[in-house]
């Protein structure tokens, strides 16, 4: 039998195998909460999910019909675990801390979730205010997360010159400047008592949770006094603080009359995506917001609710309320609304319970309203965010396919899809190599990249190098009718550019249009040339054009640099064992297929040899070799 068509059957027969385990153990699943864990072919978990009846919702995933992703997770299933739990609320968080134990490539990731700064204040004799982003069990306090590092680092700027903290790491052995200024009590020479420190503690925590306005009122009478005493400076320096103030609370878009911080969510999805975005109220104002767009492949509200579920589980610092949208459920509802109302959001009504109960936050599905506004505020939001990224992507899809027209028309070609690129490279003539790239429509198509070690060449000459690799690819794509390039690309000028001409033309019978980019004395893309005889052919370096052919080069010189120094590498390894007396090539493959390196070579012991059959007297010789060269 064919070597590929047994590979396969044996790959069918041990899916069939795979998918009749799956079989009897649906049939075992129980009516009970809990997690599942999807694995593939290797044992890996590819996808992690909570249900509150496993048995419906495992059982799902192989019965009906699915969508386009879905359908590529369920092909890759091989099998599948799960763990009961004793309520949907403990499935919340179980699902949560298996994801991010084990990162499975189909559910959402919160790459994210610990790159928001916080502010905090220290818990140390002498306490400090600082911006971080790691929170960590220390008894600290932290506010936030705030959504940009300038927002933080402009509250504690701001809260740095109106409350006197150390702002050093190491207590130095003298005042320094912050003191003299009067933003610092120097504990490092003088006695600060704790009750001062508690304080100022208790002032900027009133400050970050909502009691700015009573601070500015209290910065204002002392404003007011300076200026009677004829202290003009320092009532400049609280002046200056209160517009601080004002500006730093200014950036607010709705205002909520109970002042609270909430946090509002909201989704959207296409083509397989999902944007969520969080509304950021602190004080009842909308302050800032935060978008994260990532592909998704279970059920959209699912997922969105692990989002948040990932978002909160390393977050001290909670809001006060939480604010989610109900979950879609395609009801007819009539002018006023009721009957959306009465019908629509019961799992997202029981999964902001779940969130609730787990963090101890009130968390609602508001159905009507202002609340129910900001919502809607957030959902415009993400699916804005969603069109612009996909209009960004076809944007650039059409410059990339303009510049493979325009370069077409700048060398006199009626059409340029498909171009193959080839760059070769040696260190003087050892283990040379060549390697060819494709780009279609400007993209670069890297499944039809192709690599070439070069059998006829000796020593260092780069256009029988070209002639030989240019020769070997032509003859196959005839011999098996491949598709032709519209333009081959060669690394250099009119010496590369003759040589594959010549191979093409008069070995071939191929008139195929060749190319040759000349690079600049900082091997960089300088001057296209083309023809019979070749002909520099102007493009401006700020063109798509000029662009193209600069990622075609650099691609291109990748890819054989990167298959140059792999075969370099062997080489070495195989003339550093072919040195040793008593190592052939048959006995040199036979220790690198059973070490796998050099390097576990050299530290193997004596015994370590024998299953090879190789005797203790040349398992020392080649163990004191490869370490007395390394000495």
């Amino acid at each position: 039998m064919d070597e590929p068509v047994k590979g396969l059957q044996e790959l069918d027969q041990d899916k069939e195998k795979a998918l009749e385990n799956i079989r009897h153990k649906l049939a075992l699943l129980p009516d009970l909460p809990g997690c599942y864990l999807m694995k593939n072919s290797k044992g890996t978990i590819i996808y992690v999910g909570k249900a509150k009846v496993l048995k419906n919702r495992v059982r799902s995933y192989f019965t009906g019909s699915h969508d386009g992703k879905t359908q590529r997770l369920v092909s890759e299933i091989r099998d599948f675990e799960y763990i009961v739990t004793a309520s949907n609320m403990e499935a919340l968080i179980l699902e949560c801390n298996l994801i991010k134990q084990h990162h499975p490539r189909y559910n959402v990731l919160l790459k994210d979730d610990k790159t928001f700064p916080y502010l905090k204040i220290t818990n140390e004799p002498h306490p400090r205010l600082e911006v971080t982003r790691r929170v960590l069990k220390d008894k600290a306090k932290y506010f936030g997360p705030y959504p940009n590092a300038y927002a933080a680092q402009q509250t504690k700027k701001l809260l740095d010159r109106m409350y006197p903290l150390r702002k050093c790491n190491v207590m130095p052995k003298e005042v320094c400047l912050y003191y003299h200024i009067g933003q610092c009590m120097a504990p490092c020479v003088e006695e600060v008592p704790q009750e001062k420190y508690d304080e100022i503690t208790q002032e900027i925590q009133s400050f970050l949770s909502g009691g700015h306005e009573e601070i500015k009122k209290e910065l204002q009478r002392k404003m007011q006094e300076a200026a009677e005493e004829l202290y003009f400076e320092r009532a400049k320096e609280l002046r200056d603080q209160i517009m601080s103030i004002d500006a730093l609370m200014e950036k607010q878009k709705i205002t909520m009359a109970d002042a609270k911080d909430r946090d509002v969510f909201g989704y959207a999805v296409d083509k397989g995506w999902m944007c969520v975005q969080i509304l950021y109220m602190r004080q009842g104002k909308m302050i800032e917001r935060h978008a994260s767009a990532f592909p998704f492949y279970g059920e959209a509200y699912q997922d969105f609710l692990s989002f948040i579920t990932q978002y909160y589980s390393d977050n001290p610092a909670l809001p006060q309320e939480i604010l989610l949208p109900a979950e879609p459920t395609g009801t007819e509802t009539g002018e006023d609304g009721s009957e959306a109302d009465a019908k629509e959001g019961a799992d997202a009504i029981s999964g902001a319970a779940e969130l609730q109960q787990w963090l101890g936050v009130k968390t609602l599905v508001p159905q009507r309203g202002l609340k129910r506004q900001m919502i809607s505020m957030a959902e415009e939001n993400a699916r804005v965010s969603l069109e612009e990224k996909f209009r960004l992507i076809e944007r650039d899809e059409e410059r990339t396919s303009k510049a493979a027209e325009n370069l077409g028309a700048a060398i006199g070609l009626e059409s340029l899809s498909r171009i193959e690129a080839f760059d070769n490279s040696n260190i003087q003539g050892t283990n040379p190599v060549s390697a060819m790239v494709v780009f279609i429509d400007g993209k670069p198509a890297k499944k039809e990249y192709r690599k070439y070690k070069v059998r006829t060449v000796e020593g260092p000459d780069d256009y029988e190098t070209m002639r030989e690799v240019i020769r070997r690819r032509y003859e196959r794509v005839l011999k098996e009718n491949l598709p032709q390039p519209d333009l081959i690309v060669v690394d250099g000028g009119k010496g590369q550019i003759s040589a594959a001409v010549d191979v093409l033309e008069n070995e071939l019978g191929l008139f195929i249009p060749v190319c040759g980019l000349v690079k600049d004395d900082k091997h960089r893309t300088a001057q296209l040339m083309v023809g019979d005889p070749p002909e520099p052919v102007h493009l401006p370096r700020d063109s798509q054009e000029f662009y193209l052919l600069q990622r075609i080069q650099e691609e291109v010189h990748r890819f054989a640099i990167t298959f140059h120094r792999e075969q370099r590498a062997k080489s070495m390894v195989a003339s550093r064992l072919d040195a040793i007396p008593g190592i052939g090539e048959k006995r040199r493959k036979l220790l690198l297929k059973h070490f796998g390196s050099l390097k576990k070579i050299k530290e193997a012991s004596v015994e370590d040899f024998r299953p090879l059959s190789i005797g203790d007297k040349l398992a020392n010789q080649i163990i004191n070799a490869l370490r007395d060269e390394e000495s």
